[in-house]
This record gives structure tokens, sequence and C-alpha cells, in this order.
């Protein structure tokens, strides 16, 4: 049922396939509630590929809807994420599925991680492709561990601040979402309630402090570490949005520029964020989707990003603990 595969677009990142990629063999015939049953019973082979190279992606099978898509991430068995804290503009489609960012194809989504800037944080991502886009739209990802490697190789001063302060980031949420923005969703959205006190006692239990404002609220979170220990495969990891935060949190109510500091409050240095999106850049993988696609992302090892499409382009999600 899951035969590995490889094509052009893979890296060979410390001997492991980047990412690794199953398909159906040709001469078995599958229908959808195989494919299901199958993902149950060979959970544990498919989580062992995903803990090796960090993310699956699981090309060819008979998911072609939002439904079929929510099926498969139950099929996994993993709790459900709720999405409290996010900076991204998301709708619910159908059970534990939401839309992916909805900002403008013509914006791009800069690497991070899940959630980084908050304490609590999915362990795992879903991604499906219910409209493969007419061009453009690729998820890049990247090896975080990797990026942390030739950061503190190149440069060992800016990381050796970076893990003793960590980062603080400060956004200013609307009162309403803004479609138009990567980072529109609005304080109700964002908190998942109406009510300011609700919302205060939610963004306290993160950590975070809410200073509301005519128009909306500024939520500061921090310090909190850019920098985290992967226990389970011994290695640093470069566990953050900073550079998302730096290049691409920007709108009519927030400056990308104010948007993330050092943990002390002294500013970051340009050039290094700069550099840094650079090897992000030059390490990802980026694979263009094809309609039914499923790519699940352990998001403690991988960054993931948005770039440009030409629509039509539909890309589902989900988030698990």
């Amino acid at each position: 049922m899951f035969s590995e595969m490889r094509i052009p677009a893979q890296k060979i990142v410390g001997g492991i396939l980047f990412p690794a990629i199953v398909s159906p063999d040709p001469a078995i015939e599958v229908d959808f509630q195989r494919f299901v049953a199958a993902v149950r019973e060979h959970r544990p082979r498919l989580e062992s590929m995903l803990h090796s190279s960090g993310a699956l992606l699981l090309r060819g099978f008979p998911a072609r809807t939002a439904a079929d898509f929510n099926a498969t991430v139950v099929a996994f068995g993993y709790e459900e994420f709720p999405y409290v804290g996010g900076a991204a503009p998301r709708t619910n489609v159908v059970g534990r599925v939401f839309t992916a960012n909805e900002s403008p194809p013509d914006q791009k989504i800069p690497f991070h991680h899940e959630l980084a800037q908050v304490p609590v944080y999915p362990s795992k991502l879903f991604f499906f492709c219910e409209v493969e886009p007419s061009s453009g739209g690729e998820t890049p990802i990247v090896l975080s561990h990797h990026v942390y490697e030739r950061m503190a190789e190149k440069h060992p001063e800016f990381v050796k601040k970076l893990e003793e302060h960590g980062l603080i980031y400060t956004r200013v949420l609307g009162t309403g979402d803004d479609p138009s923005s990567p980072i529109g969703s609005g304080w109700q959205s964002t908190f998942l309630t109406k009510d300011k006190s609700i919302a205060e006692e939610r963004a306290a239990l993160v950590g975070m402090k809410l200073e509301w404002m005519e128009d909306g609220v500024k939520s500061i979170m921090g310090p909190i570490p850019a920098i985290k220990l992967d226990e389970t495969r011994g290695r640093k990891l470069w566990f953050n949005s900073m550079v998302a935060a730096y290049t691409g949190w920007k709108d009519k109510l927030n400056d990308p520029l104010k948007a993330v500091t050092f943990g002390d409050g002294s500013p970051l240095p340009s050039d290094i964020m700069y550099d840094c999106l650079g090897i992000l850049e030059e390490e990802s993988v980026a694979i263009p989707w094809r309609q039914g696609d499923v790519l699940l992302i352990d998001n403690l090892a991988v960054l993931h990003s948005r770039r440009l499409f030409l629509p039509p382009r539909r890309i589902l999600a989900s988030l698990c603990k």
C-alpha cells in the first residue's frame, strides 16, 4: 500500500531523503476506505518515516475532498490542536480541517514553525491539496536543525545572544479579520471569543500580555526561546518565527521592524535577518502540489512557508498535539 518513491525535488540531508514520499503500488487497487484502514494499520511505519525525515508526503491516494482529508487526519489518531494565538486568517471547513492561510496569492508567507511565537504549539501539521495551483503556490519546507547549524557557523555571536535572551514578538490585532493580510486574524478569531476578559484569560495562559487600543489590541509575547533542543533526535533547532515576523508581519496595523526583537528589547540586525532568509531558501525543498496530496510535517523539526501563486489554489490544514 505504501511504496517509497523518489522525485528530483527531494534532497538528501544526513543520508536521509527529505521529505519522505509514499505512493500506492500501481498493482494494488486502492479505494478510499482501504486507504484509511491502511493508514491506521501502518501508522507505526509511517511515523517512523516521519521521525527519520521530518516530513512525509502521501501522493496518489484516493483523497479528493475536505471530508476525505478530515478522515485521513483522524485515521492517524493524533489529538486535535486548537488554533489559539495564531496570526493567520483561517476558516473551519469540516471537522478538524481549516483553510490554510487565506492571505492574497501575491503575498509570500515566510518560513516559520507553526505557533513558534507562543509556548504551546502543535507537534504535527497536515496539509492537503484540494485544488492544485495554476502556477506556483508551493509550500517549501526546510529542516530546522540544518538552519541552526549553518547560522551557528556563520553568525556565532548572534546565535549566542539569541540563545541567551530569546525573542519578544509584538503584533497589533484588529477588531475584525483582515483577509488582505497574512497576519490578519483579529483578536476575536485569535482567541476564539468576543469577550475581552476571556481573551485576556486565554492570552495569560500562554504568557501573552495584551494592551487594549481604540482599534484593537497589542499582543506582546516573550521573552521566549528561539532555539530548542530536539531531545528525541539530540540536536538543536532553529525554532522561531523570527524571519517571518521581521520580513512578513506587515499590514495597516503592523510594522515588521517592530514585530520582533531580542528578549532584552534590542533590535535584530537587518543584514543577519536577510542572510538567514537566504539560508532558509537555499536549504528548502519545494515540491509542486498535486490534487490529493497529503503532507504531514513534524512541526518541531521542519519550518514551512508559502510561495506566490496564480489562482485557483486551495490548500487545507489540520493541527495536532
